[in-house]
């Protein structure tokens, strides 16, 4: 079997499993660390395998997990290596990460057929997103508007998963029985989530370095703003179901289809009605820039 030089003496600790000698009839893994990834991936499939013939609580068992635990600490390290650039010490990171791995060795059931890599990382990445969601608050905001952030974007990860696309605000207010005025309190108090000095490095692997960047740039909403006010005229002179039809797509961000079971319409006549519209508006706009 093939190792590699340990080079990390704290993983152990970190993970937070005690090394003991195997039970009689397993077999013993030394170093569980100094094991490559595709040794490891064929280990952990048999340890799998014994461990679920095993009870709960008892030494054999809490051996096979913790050795499952070591063997798989690198998938943790992977996932601690998505939010480097965040504020909180890696350690405390990989930490909360092993906690999630524990809870998807827990949860892992070999009968179904799943890649254990493939189970387990959204447990691990889940498990360090809802401590960042709970500690990284560069703003200090009431418990209640930290609460609620929390509740929007696990409904949010929920509905965007059943709709295949992401909710609208009126979507997650009747989703999580509150207002949409709540919901917009809520999505403000996200602000306060991260915040970066402009006097910071730039660094071109991080998102937030995109702000910097773009400093001193003409504002692209500018020209939006201006085609909004253009077309203010043209939108009153519509008839009230084009107004209507108009503040759903774009108000309440409704499809085609939600529009339609709204108003007693087919999804293909809304279509056309929105094309109507849309060609009206553009011909305005068109205008205006000519005159």
């Amino acid at each position: 079997m093939s190792t590699r030089t340990r080079t990390e003496p704290s993983d152990t600790k970190q993970a937070g499993v005690a090394r003991r000698s195997a039970p009689d009839g397993i077999p013993e893994i030394a170093d569980p660390l100094s094991v490559s990834t595709v040794d490891a991936r064929t280990l952990s499939a048999s340890l799998f395998k014994r461990l679920a013939t095993l009870e709960e609580g008892t030494a054999e068992y809490s051996y096979v997990r913790n050795t499952l635990v070591e063997l798989n600490l690198s998938l943790v390290k992977f996932a601690a290596r998505r939010f480097r650039s965040r504020s909180e010490p890696t350690e405390d990171i990989i930490q909360v990460g092993t906690i999630g791995l524990i809870k998807a060795i827990n949860r892992f059931d070999a009968e179904r057929g799943t890649e254990f890599t493939s189970f387990a990382l959204p447990t691990i990445v889940g498990e360090i997103k809802r401590f960042l969601r709970d500690t990284s608050w560069a703003v200090q905001v009431p418990r209640r508007l930290q609460e609620l952030r929390i509740d929007l974007a696990r409904a949010r990860d929920q509905m965007e998963q059943h709709l295949g696309r992401c909710p609208t605000a009126a979507e997650l207010a009747a989703h999580l029985g509150i207002t949409d005025a709540e919901v917009a309190e809520g999505e403000q108090a996200a602000n306060g989530y991260i915040a970066r000095s402009l006097d910071a490095p730039v660094d071109e692997d991080d998102a937030l370095s995109a702000l910097t960047r773009g400093l001193g740039n003409e504002d692209p909403a500018f020209d939006v703003v201006e085609a909004v006010a253009s077309l203010k005229p043209v939108i009153a002179s519509l008839g009230e179901r084009d107004r209507l039809i108009l503040s759903l797509r774009f108000g309440e961000e409704l499809t085609q289809s939600e529009i339609g079971a709204r108003l007693g319409l087919s999804q293909m006549h809304v279509s056309r009605l929105l094309a109507a519209i849309y060609a009206r508006l553009r011909a305005a706009l068109l205008d205006e820039a000519s005159s």
